[in-house]
């Protein structure tokens, strides 16, 4: 079935105006959403100490969102859920039923219903993310890398929110973080269903078609967005779950006591992951002037190399490797956004919504393998081999995005 051509509305150099205010809305629902990610992640001493969890086991308790979040957009673009059901449904429905299994798990008396519970999480929040990256797209064309961008940083900063909560508010009770994110949650919800509405540059509904998942893949220019993505997201999510452990190694190798620890690699681990939103605007603006290809290749080349160097400074004053680390966090999700961007830009109009969603899908499922290598590497031979092991995803990110640049030229 051949797609659809992508009708602009009728005067297109008049911009919606309505458009800045659906796109805070977005991006604050997308904040409240996705701080349901890492909430077993900066509650992990509450976990380890009351069901004596190894290292392996608190790390399993992130792995199962991410692989249920692999699950849930596999699940939706098999079935063009993104494309067939509205949005703006599909987003409330999913972040209400996230919010529960968030909220359940403190009823988990166990480490197995814990890990059912953040899996069902995970599922749950592929109705979450992609649909927003759609929506907004709907309300901007000039414009829509900064856009996306700032849908992306807020959800950066969303996932950063656990440990800052956990920092100000853990010692009253570490069950506020889960109970405060699920809050969040529905309050994201309702915001959507109540306030969202599509903008003119909507994307045409349309049946579902088994085989859209593989015209897709077929699409060469959306292959090569979605090429740059995978090796952009080897790096992320593995430094994103394993940058705190770091910085725990790092303050306790400085003889400080267990509070203190806690408390800096805390902060530590929530600036590098909070500055991220910082570097996913900033990136948006660069990006809608400069070209998405190049500005993506900056940012991995950038990211790139801080792995290859941090990790080998555990031993290393702070005035060096705290900067470093801020610099790792605001490049290596500084690309995220554009990769998206691209793909609603390149990819077929009546498939974007799939398109998003198998990117999506195939990026997390990725992300599974780098997690775990990465913090078995660490734990065998250091955090110097680990790190420098995800430089390898930026190397092949980068050679993506230079062929997608040559064929979007010669196209032009």
């Amino acid at each position: 079935m051949p797609s659809a051509p992508f009708q602009p509305p009728a005067n297109p150099a008049r911009l919606p105006p309505a458009r800045w205010r659906m796109l805070a809305l977005l991006a604050c629902a997308e904040l409240l959403g996705m701080s349901l990610w890492f909430t077993a992640s900066a509650t992990a001493d509450h976990f380890r100490q009351a069901w004596s969890l190894s290292p392996g086991q608190v790390g399993g308790l992130t792995t199962a969102v991410q692989l249920g979040f692999v699950a849930g957009t596999a699940i939706a673009a098999l079935l063009n859920v993104a494309d067939v059901l509205p949005a703006r449904w599909f987003f409330s429905l999913s972040a209400l039923a996230a919010a529960t299994c968030n909220f359940l798990l403190l009823e988990a008396t166990s480490f197995e219903s814990a890990l059912a519970l953040r899996f069902a999480t995970g599922l749950l929040l592929a109705g979450v993310y992609p649909p927003a990256l759609k929506m907004t797209a709907t309300w901007f064309r000039a414009g829509r890398g900064l856009a996306i961008g700032i849908v992306v940083g807020a959800l950066t900063v969303g996932k950063a929110a656990p440990y800052l909560v956990h920092v100000l508010f853990g010692s009253v009770h570490p069950h506020f973080v889960i109970g405060s994110t699920s809050a969040g949650a529905l309050a994201a919800a309702l915001l959507v269903l109540s306030a969202y509405r599509d903008g003119p540059y909507a994307f045409p509904p349309r049946p579902f078609e088994w085989s859209l998942v593989a015209r897709v893949i077929r699409h060469r220019e959306t292959r090569l967005a979605i090429g740059g993505y995978l090796g952009h997201m080897w790096e992320l999510y593995a430094c994103w779950t394993l940058i705190a452990l770091f910085c725990h190694d790092y303050f306790a190798a400085r003889g400080l006591d267990d509070a203190g620890v806690a408390v800096r690699a805390g902060s530590a681990a929530f600036s590098v992951i909070a500055i991220g939103g910082v570097g996913s605007v900033l990136a948006g603006q660069w990006a809608d002037r400069l070209g998405r290809e190049r500005v993506t290749i900056w940012a991995m080349a950038t990211s790139g190399a801080c792995a290859l160097v941090l990790g080998w400074l555990v031993a290393a004053p702070s005035w060096l490797v705290l900067p470093l680390a801020l610099v790792w966090g605001f490049a290596i999700v500084a690309d995220s956004a554009q990769f998206s961007a691209l793909v609603t830009e390149v990819g077929p109009a009546d498939a974007v919504g799939t398109a998003l969603t198998l990117q999506t899908s195939l990026g997390f499922a990725l992300t599974a393998i780098s997690i775990w290598l990465t913090a078995e590497l660490a734990a065998r031979v250091g955090w110097g081999v680990a790190f420098s092991l995800l430089a390898i995803g930026p190397l092949f990110g980068i050679r993506a995005m230079a062929r997608l640049r040559r064929l979007r030229r010669q196209v032009a």
